[in-house]
């Protein structure tokens, strides 16, 4: 969902925005502030203006400046700012894959303490080892995202049913689809998310985490099945369609009568449409029926720097009455039945729901590289699905094993 630039032009797009805000920090200090706080970001448009409005309270009841860094090539800005030592004091990451690795480095500093206990589930705020192999936590989620979803427009011009039933009875007629693979340089992630949903509605949390985190080959044959079904599902190896959905968009518009598998950032798009989404169990060959389970996505903010003003900040986050950009799981703030928008209701109260099998999107589990060749291969695995064992063997070279692991599927 996000689109990193080349780093050159990252690096030279927060350089601007340091510049601008050295400018507004001055103004600030004249004012008499106190302090200041650095966050490094990718958000932007309507999500940096609702967290450039939430932490608006923050800077007038602590009197410390918040100063954004907003960059679409996030990961290679922090490694360089971290390599030079003038890393922000707090960073929003997609997932908790990098984050983890940097809390084994010692780059991150624990929350324990600047947050109330009980307010977030486990899967969303783990203990993790430190450098010392101590495990605490180093993250909160400051926004999140249900995945597992398939949007449709309320009905079938096949049949004439509707939800799930209506879609199931079409889904494996590739023109029903509405795929689109073209995200910048983070093009292929739709089909990431594709595979990996398959992967844990087919076989269920425990395969899944064990495959996220680097224990099951990704040559295991229940991999290979959820590669194929995909590739059934959508008509891989169609030279026809697979070149239109490759250059297609991810946020394109989708007409009226088709499905898209997307996560809950599109529930603007489908409303226009009077749209609905159903649990892609109901639609996934093969799935376990009763399939309660449920990918996950969030940003998570981290400290980098034990300031003052960043504990500060970081409990402010952490705040139940914080109008953070959706959807929030932190079980203080108001209940999702309070929300009035009704997608918005039932999206928030899955997520917030104790009940309910959430797990973490894999992808964003696994290290960069690997996450990015994941990317590619499913790319190359819609123009030739032949060739899937050698893009699976190149997959598995890549894999690292001893890599740090964190719970991916919580009780949630």
């Amino acid at each position: 969902m996000r689109r990193p630039r080349l780093r050159t032009l990252g690096v030279v797009s927060v350089c601007l925005t340091l510049l601008a805000a050295g400018a507004v920090a001055g103004v600030h200090w004249a004012r008499g502030w106190t302090g200041s706080v650095t966050v490094l970001a990718n958000w932007g448009g309507s999500e940096k203006e609702q967290f450039e409005r939430a932490v608006e309270r923050f800077e007038a009841e602590h009197r410390i400046d918040v100063v954004y860094q907003g960059s679409s090539a996030l990961s290679q800005v922090l490694a360089a700012d971290l390599a030079s030592g003038t890393q922000p004091d707090v960073v929003v990451l997609p997932g908790p894959g990098e984050l983890t690795v940097y809390a084994a480095e010692g780059r991150l500093k624990p929350l324990d303490g600047l947050f109330e206990a009980g307010a977030y589930d486990d899967v969303w705020t783990p203990k993790v080892a430190g450098e010392d192999g101590q495990k605490r936590t180093y993250w909160l989620p400051v926004k999140t995202g249900l995945k597992s979803m398939v949007w449709h427009a309320g009905d079938s011009p096949k049949d004439g049913t509707t939800g799930g039933a209506g879609i199931a009875r079409t889904a494996g007629e590739p023109d029903r689809w509405c795929l689109a693979m073209e995200s910048g340089a983070t093009s292929g992630w739709p089909g990431t998310d594709w595979v990996e949903d398959i992967l844990l509605q087919q076989a269920g949390p425990q395969v899944y985490e064990q495959w996220a985190t680097g224990g099951l080959s990704w040559t295991d044959a229940r991999v290979r099945k959820a590669w194929q079904t995909w590739g059934e599902m959508v008509g891989a190896g169609d030279r026809t369609r697979v070149g239109r959905i490759l250059k297609d968009d991810f946020g394109q518009d989708c007409p009226r009568g088709s499905a898209e598998h997307q996560g809950s950032f599109r529930a603007s798009h489908w409303q226009g449409v009077e749209g609905d989404f159903v649990h892609s169990a109901e639609v996934i060959p093969g799935a376990r029926a009763g399939s309660d389970r449920w990918e996950v996505s969030g940003d998570l903010a981290a400290m980098l720097n034990a300031t003052d003003e960043a504990r500060k900040l970081i409990r402010f986050l952490a705040d139940p009455g914080t109008r953070l950009p959706d959807f929030t799981v932190n079980k203080k703030a108001p209940a999702p039945e309070s929300h009035g928008d009704p997608l918005k209701r039932r999206i928030g109260s899955i997520l917030r729901d104790s009940e309910r099998r959430l797990c973490w999107d894999a992808s964003d589990v696994m290290p960069p590289a690997l996450r990015d060749a994941f990317h590619q291969a499913v790319l190359r695995f819609l123009v030739a699905p032949g060739e899937l064992e050698g893009r699976l063997q190149a997959l598995e070279a890549l894999s690292d094993g001893g890599r740090p692991t964190l719970p991916v599927c919580g009780t949630t």
